[in-house]
């Protein structure tokens, strides 16, 4: 089982944009998530095609099963 964790932000189009971390830590909580996607709308780290992260609008951790067949 894979894990991902999902940022979504919203950027000066309106548009949501998502930055995925691959295997974020075990005990990772919602205040620091907050925090790292505050940061990251503060600090304007990213520029998209539709311009600088505006707001921090959603997080998730998605996880995904991987059955081979051969």
């Amino acid at each position: 089982m894979t894990k991902t964790l999902e940022m979504v932000f919203r950027n000066s189009e309106g548009k949501q944009v998502t930055l995925s971390v691959a295997e974020p830590r075990e005990n990772l909580t919602l205040a620091e998530v907050q925090a790292v996607m505050n940061d990251i709308v503060g600090k304007n780290i990213f520029l998209t095609t539709g311009g600088d992260l505006k707001e921090a609008v959603d997080a998730r951790i998605r996880t995904r099963d991987v059955i081979a067949l051969v």
